[in-house]
């Protein structure tokens, strides 16, 4: 019952030119921007039919299982996170625009996993141009578990002249960190499909 879809960001090697911007936090917004379109796309491309198919999905690449409208691709790319390169794994799924993924990757040591999900808050919030609407962090140890951290996050924004929403769950779990969005036009989004999908995902 699984299979997979997704997309991130390119390292400048890889990328077109970026126009110049002082913000310090543009490279990351450019290459998500990058990303999502894509995923969109490919997305499309694979879906199964006009109706939800809902399947289990458990990542070759990382321990966690989600459930997914749809039939997801699977994408990987290098992106840079405030100078902290990683390779991200982005399995996602679009229907009728509203994205589902998640996105796994690896840092170097806990600590810099836990810095990884505000900076992938930032960029992805900043891609549409949103607001912060709620935001709640939390975080715990255990010999059990290890490390753990978790952020999420709802904003809304507009993104080509539509009002967006975005839905994150960003967590990390000792060197590896996640991202679990719903984003898409505001008045659009189904709001059971988005609680199934973000409820689904766990850890293993």
């Amino acid at each position: 019952m699984a299979d997979s879809k997704v997309c991130v960001a390119e390292t400048a090697k890889v990328a077109p030119p970026l126009p110049p911007c002082y913000h310090p936090h543009m490279t990351i917004y450019q290459t998500f921007s990058r990303s999502l379109v894509a995923l969109a796309a490919a997305a499309a491309m694979l879906a199964c039919s006009a109706s939800n198919n809902w399947r289990d999905y458990s990542s070759q690449d990382a321990p966690y299982r989600v459930m997914f409208p749809d039939k997801p691709s699977v994408h990987k790319r290098t992106i840079d996170l405030d100078g902290m390169k990683v390779e991200m794994t982005m399995t996602a799924v679009d229907r009728e625009g509203t994205i589902y993924a998640v996105g796994s990757a690896e840092a170097p040591d806990a600590a810099r996993a836990k810095a990884a999900l505000a900076a992938m808050k930032t960029a992805l919030v900043r891609n549409i141009g949103a607001t912060v609407k709620s935001e709640k962090a939390s975080a715990q140890a255990s010999s059990s578990d290890g490390q753990r951290a978790s952020l999420d996050v709802e904003a809304n924004g507009v993104q080509n002249g539509t009002p967006m929403k975005l839905i994150g769950h960003f967590e990390a779990r000792d060197k590896r960190f996640y991202q679990v969005i719903v984003m898409g036009k505001d008045k659009a989004m189904p709001q059971e499909q988005v609680e199934q999908f973000m409820t689904s995902f766990k850890l293993l």
